[in-house]
């Protein structure tokens, strides 16, 4: 049961301001199971009662959870003086104000970012105890040795002094610039561009594809986002 007032109702899912359902209900837009609201503060059941605006039902989601297919150039933030944000790229119909991204990319890396309003939600799947994978596609400038595979395969220490968990790595395409598959449990700083350049690599490019078992959708171009689906939820924490 999650009970509490109209205009909180309608303001919560960020559709019409507490002054805005005062108007709405004199005009008899708002109706509570079927019946015209005549308060602006009277109590709701907001899982239970059917509440509609213009004959819609609006159906409460107190966390919403969005997959973003960034581009180059846009920075993992909530907001920036000097470049576009992930939040920028929200289109309104599923903007919240309290939307933050789930992990930072860098500003050059592409891919899947999560953006949510769900704290223990985006706490526990960045936590490195509970092992969401994160999968990333890295272009480099040169293809590794056995040896220099094995060597970030198991951890590399970087020049800070940090060890590096092991994580996966699979080579996707040879050649010049050849193509790897990287697999993390954990994201610190440039962690992908430092650890190839503890064995002389450069990274050429950097997309984000997979975060736990959900794949970045590849109908979704660079720069739009969708709602992730409750089923899709699992598929992140299968892995955990």
């Amino acid at each position: 049961m999650k009970r509490m007032r109209l205009d909180r109702f309608f303001s919560s899912q960020e559709i019409l301001s507490r002054k805005e359902v005062r108007s709405a209900i004199k005009q008899k837009r708002i109706t509570v199971n079927g019946s015209p609201a005549q308060k602006v503060d009277m109590s709701i059941d907001a899982e239970v009662d059917i509440i509609c605006l213009d004959g819609r039902a609006i159906h409460y989601e107190p966390f919403i959870y969005l997959m973003l297919n960034k581009p180059q150039g846009v920075v993992s933030a909530t907001e920036d003086r000097s470049h576009m944000t992930v939040l920028d790229l929200v289109p309104p119909d599923l903007f919240r104000s309290d939307l933050f991204p789930a992990g930072r990319l860098d500003k050059d890396t592409t891919g899947f970012v999560l953006l949510t309003n769900d704290g223990d939600f985006s706490h526990h799947i960045l936590a490195p105890d509970t092992h969401i994978e994160k999968r990333y596609e890295v272009i480099v400038d040169g293809t590794l040795s056995t040896e220099e595979e094995n060597l970030i395969r198991k951890g590399v220490t970087l020049a800070d002094g940090y060890t590096c968990r092991p994580c996966g790595l699979m080579l996707i395409n040879a050649g010049q610039t050849p193509s790897y598959e990287v697999i993390l449990h954990e994201g610190k700083y440039h962690q992908i561009k430092r650890m190839f350049g503890t064995v002389g690599k450069g990274v050429l490019a950097l997309k984000r594809t997979q975060i736990g078992g959900l794949v970045l959708d590849p109908s979704l171009p660079e720069g739009a986002c969708r709602k992730i689906m409750h089923k899709e939820i699992d598929l992140i924490l299968c892995n955990s």
